[in-house]
Protein backbone atom coordinates (compact mmCIF):
# COMPACT_ATOMS: atom_id res chain seq x y z
CA UNK A 1 0.00 0.00 0.00
CA UNK A 2 1.44 3.33 -0.92
CA UNK A 3 2.03 6.03 1.01
CA UNK A 4 -1.08 8.24 0.04
CA UNK A 5 -3.18 4.81 -0.28
CA UNK A 6 -5.93 4.34 2.61
CA UNK A 7 -8.62 1.55 3.48
CA UNK A 8 -11.60 3.72 2.74
CA UNK A 9 -15.43 1.94 4.01
CA UNK A 10 -17.16 1.50 0.71
CA UNK A 11 -20.17 3.63 2.18
CA UNK A 12 -17.39 6.53 1.75
CA UNK A 13 -16.45 5.63 -1.89
CA UNK A 14 -20.15 5.24 -3.09
CA UNK A 15 -20.78 8.44 -1.90
CA UNK A 16 -17.46 9.32 -4.06
CA UNK A 17 -19.60 7.67 -6.84
CA UNK A 18 -22.66 8.89 -6.74
CA UNK A 19 -20.74 12.59 -6.73
CA UNK A 20 -18.94 11.93 -10.09
CA UNK A 21 -23.08 10.25 -11.54
CA UNK A 22 -23.98 14.21 -10.82
CA UNK A 23 -21.16 15.59 -12.41
CA UNK A 24 -21.36 13.55 -15.10
CA UNK A 25 -25.40 13.71 -15.74
CA UNK A 26 -25.20 17.77 -15.00
CA UNK A 27 -22.55 17.36 -18.19
CA UNK A 28 -24.58 15.59 -20.22
CA UNK A 29 -27.17 18.25 -20.24
CA UNK A 30 -25.27 20.79 -20.87
CA UNK A 31 -23.28 18.94 -23.11
CA UNK A 32 -26.17 18.65 -25.54
CA UNK A 33 -27.50 22.06 -24.53
CA UNK A 34 -23.96 22.66 -26.55
CA UNK A 35 -24.36 20.75 -29.31
CA UNK A 36 -27.90 21.84 -30.28
CA UNK A 37 -26.18 25.32 -29.74
CA UNK A 38 -23.80 23.90 -32.42
CA UNK A 39 -26.27 23.36 -34.59
CA UNK A 40 -27.79 26.72 -35.20
CA UNK A 41 -26.36 28.97 -38.11
CA UNK A 42 -25.42 32.38 -36.56
CA UNK A 43 -25.03 34.24 -39.30
CA UNK A 44 -28.38 33.62 -40.66
CA UNK A 45 -30.27 37.04 -40.57
CA UNK A 46 -33.67 35.67 -40.68
CA UNK A 47 -33.60 34.72 -37.08
CA UNK A 48 -32.47 38.25 -35.55
CA UNK A 49 -34.86 40.33 -34.00
CA UNK A 50 -32.70 43.11 -34.53
CA UNK A 51 -34.57 46.21 -36.74
CA UNK A 52 -31.61 48.81 -37.01
CA UNK A 53 -28.71 47.40 -38.88
CA UNK A 54 -25.89 49.59 -36.90
CA UNK A 55 -27.15 46.98 -33.83
CA UNK A 56 -26.62 43.76 -35.75
CA UNK A 57 -24.16 41.42 -34.59
CA UNK A 58 -20.90 41.21 -36.33
CA UNK A 59 -19.08 38.70 -37.62
CA UNK A 60 -16.65 38.26 -34.62
CA UNK A 61 -19.59 37.77 -32.25
CA UNK A 62 -21.18 35.01 -34.06
CA UNK A 63 -17.60 33.33 -34.70
CA UNK A 64 -16.93 33.87 -30.72
CA UNK A 65 -20.49 31.70 -30.54
CA UNK A 66 -19.39 28.67 -32.28
CA UNK A 67 -16.17 29.08 -30.76
CA UNK A 68 -17.47 29.24 -27.08
CA UNK A 69 -19.87 26.66 -28.32
CA UNK A 70 -17.18 24.02 -29.25
CA UNK A 71 -14.95 25.35 -26.24
CA UNK A 72 -17.74 24.54 -23.71
CA UNK A 73 -18.21 21.40 -25.15
CA UNK A 74 -15.02 19.91 -25.29
CA UNK A 75 -14.50 21.15 -21.23
CA UNK A 76 -17.79 19.57 -20.11
CA UNK A 77 -16.77 16.49 -22.61
CA UNK A 78 -13.24 16.49 -20.72
CA UNK A 79 -15.06 16.82 -16.92
CA UNK A 80 -17.03 13.83 -18.05
CA UNK A 81 -14.27 11.56 -19.05
CA UNK A 82 -12.53 12.02 -15.84
CA UNK A 83 -15.62 11.53 -13.72
CA UNK A 84 -16.37 8.53 -15.91
CA UNK A 85 -12.56 7.28 -15.21
CA UNK A 86 -12.64 8.01 -11.92
CA UNK A 87 -15.63 5.78 -11.21
CA UNK A 88 -14.32 2.85 -12.98
CA UNK A 89 -10.70 3.13 -11.06
CA UNK A 90 -13.36 2.83 -7.70
CA UNK A 91 -15.02 0.38 -9.22
CA UNK A 92 -11.80 -1.83 -10.04
CA UNK A 93 -10.25 -1.39 -6.16
CA UNK A 94 -13.76 -2.40 -4.65
CA UNK A 95 -13.95 -5.55 -6.87
CA UNK A 96 -9.98 -6.05 -7.12
CA UNK A 97 -10.40 -5.83 -3.06
CA UNK A 98 -13.87 -7.79 -2.37
CA UNK A 99 -12.71 -10.57 -4.74
CA UNK A 100 -9.20 -11.32 -2.35
CA UNK A 101 -8.96 -13.99 0.15
CA UNK A 102 -11.01 -13.92 3.20
CA UNK A 103 -8.11 -12.90 5.50
CA UNK A 104 -6.61 -10.41 3.70
CA UNK A 105 -10.27 -8.75 3.68
CA UNK A 106 -10.80 -5.75 6.23
CA UNK A 107 -14.04 -5.33 7.90
CA UNK A 108 -14.94 -2.04 10.22
CA UNK A 109 -18.35 -1.91 11.67
CA UNK A 110 -19.88 -4.64 9.00
CA UNK A 111 -18.79 -2.56 5.96
CA UNK A 112 -15.95 -3.80 3.57
CA UNK A 113 -13.00 -1.54 3.33
CA UNK A 114 -10.84 -0.70 0.32
CA UNK A 115 -7.88 0.82 -1.11
CA UNK A 116 -8.03 4.14 -2.60
CA UNK A 117 -5.37 6.81 -3.31
CA UNK A 118 -6.86 9.73 -1.54
CA UNK A 119 -4.52 12.09 -3.69
CA UNK A 120 -5.31 10.64 -6.96
CA UNK A 121 -8.92 10.69 -6.13
CA UNK A 122 -8.81 14.23 -5.06
CA UNK A 123 -6.74 15.23 -8.30
CA UNK A 124 -9.38 14.04 -10.17
CA UNK A 125 -12.18 15.64 -8.42
CA UNK A 126 -10.62 18.64 -9.00
CA UNK A 127 -9.89 18.27 -12.40
CA UNK A 128 -13.34 17.71 -12.76
CA UNK A 129 -14.25 20.50 -11.44
CA UNK A 130 -12.11 22.58 -13.12
CA UNK A 131 -13.63 21.24 -16.52
CA UNK A 132 -17.11 21.45 -15.10
CA UNK A 133 -16.67 25.35 -14.41
CA UNK A 134 -14.33 26.49 -17.45
CA UNK A 135 -17.94 24.89 -19.51
CA UNK A 136 -20.15 26.53 -17.56
CA UNK A 137 -17.68 30.04 -17.98
CA UNK A 138 -17.11 29.29 -21.85
CA UNK A 139 -21.52 28.37 -22.38
CA UNK A 140 -22.23 31.74 -20.46
CA UNK A 141 -19.69 33.09 -23.08
CA UNK A 142 -21.72 31.41 -25.73
CA UNK A 143 -25.34 32.41 -24.53
CA UNK A 144 -24.03 36.14 -23.94
CA UNK A 145 -23.09 36.22 -28.17
CA UNK A 146 -26.31 34.50 -28.99
CA UNK A 147 -28.61 37.21 -27.39
CA UNK A 148 -26.44 39.79 -29.09
CA UNK A 149 -27.25 37.98 -32.66
CA UNK A 150 -30.84 37.57 -31.47
CA UNK A 151 -31.86 40.66 -29.83
CA UNK A 152 -28.35 43.55 -30.66
CA UNK A 153 -25.28 43.85 -29.81
CA UNK A 154 -24.35 45.28 -26.32
CA UNK A 155 -23.04 48.37 -27.73
CA UNK A 156 -26.75 49.38 -28.53
CA UNK A 157 -27.65 48.80 -25.03
CA UNK A 158 -31.05 47.72 -26.16
CA UNK A 159 -33.20 46.77 -23.04
CA UNK A 160 -33.80 43.42 -24.17
CA UNK A 161 -29.82 42.98 -24.76
CA UNK A 162 -29.25 44.18 -21.67
CA UNK A 163 -32.39 42.27 -19.54
CA UNK A 164 -31.20 39.01 -21.30
CA UNK A 165 -27.47 39.57 -20.46
CA UNK A 166 -27.60 40.50 -17.14
CA UNK A 167 -29.04 37.41 -15.55
CA UNK A 168 -26.30 35.27 -17.35
CA UNK A 169 -23.24 37.70 -15.65
CA UNK A 170 -25.01 37.81 -12.43
CA UNK A 171 -26.18 34.39 -11.76
CA UNK A 172 -23.59 32.23 -12.98
CA UNK A 173 -20.57 33.64 -11.53
CA UNK A 174 -22.28 33.89 -8.75
CA UNK A 175 -23.49 29.86 -8.79
CA UNK A 176 -19.45 29.22 -10.09
CA UNK A 177 -18.50 31.07 -6.91
CA UNK A 178 -20.83 28.96 -4.97
CA UNK A 179 -19.64 26.03 -6.59
CA UNK A 180 -15.84 26.41 -6.07
CA UNK A 181 -16.39 27.44 -2.31
CA UNK A 182 -18.07 23.84 -1.87
CA UNK A 183 -15.24 22.35 -3.93
CA UNK A 184 -12.44 23.76 -1.88
CA UNK A 185 -14.20 22.71 0.92
CA UNK A 186 -14.46 19.14 0.02
CA UNK A 187 -11.03 18.87 -0.97
CA UNK A 188 -10.08 20.44 2.16
CA UNK A 189 -11.55 17.74 4.17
Amino acid sequence: MSTHEVKVPRSATSIHVTALDGIINVNSLFTLAVFVGLAWNPTDRSFSLVDDPDCLASRSVAEGLVSFHVFSFASFLFSSVVAQGLKQAIRLSENHHASAAPHHRHHEAGGMLTHVNKTVLRAGMLICAVGSVSGCMFLMLALIDFVQVKLGSLSCRGFWTMSAVAPLVILIPAAIIIYICVVIHAFMR
